[in-house]
Formats: structure tokens, sequence, C-alpha cells
């Protein structure tokens, strides 16, 4: 694989990472296969912005979808993502300044 090439596609999920209610997605969906219906109800974004951050993260590789009757149901498409996302909440729960009461 041509080098540039392979940077511009970390860049491009990089992109598709960089919206906290993408990360919200992604952290809903680590704990496995949902439908649009109980994103939408977990996560409490109108439909529309829902679809429009999936259908980013699908132009990314990041999440598989599939149809069964007129329910829309989504994954991450590897599990090596969630391992990531774990992660990077462990980075930032050791990083973020303690919360002041």
């Amino acid at each position: 694989m041509d080098k540039k090439f392979f940077y511009e596609k970390k860049v491009h999920i990089f992109k598709a990472l960089a919206n906290p209610v993408r990360l919200e997605i992604l952290d809903f969906l680590s704990s496995g296969e949902k439908c649009v219906c109980e994103i939408v109800q977990e996560l409490g974004y109108e439909q529309p912005h829902i679809s429009k951050s999936l259908q980013k993260l699908k132009d990314a590789g990041l999440i598989a979808q599939r149809k069964e009757g007129l329910n829309v149901y989504y994954s991450l498409q590897f599990n090596c993502m969630g391992d990531f996302l774990t992660c990077l909440n462990t980075v930032l729960v050791h990083t973020l300044p303690a919360k002041k009461e």
C-alpha cells in the first residue's frame, strides 16, 4: 500500500472520530450491536443527527450495518475499536484534573 494513501486514510478515520456525538455512538456500540432507535433513545439526539453521524462512521470504515425488516442495526466493524475506546477512556480518567466540588 502506498505510504501517503495509508496516512491519508488514517486522517480520514481521525476526522470521523473528532466529534463528541460520534465518540458517544462508538462508546455505546462497544457493548454490542444496536438499532438506530436504541442509539437515538440512549444518546438523546435527534434521529437525523444520529443518522448523519452513523454515516460518517460507516464511511470511515469504523462501523458495520445490517438491515432487518424496517430496522437498521449498527455495530463496531472491528473488535479492536472497542479496545481503542477503552484505552482512550482510561487515558482520560488518569489525565483529566479532578473536578472540584
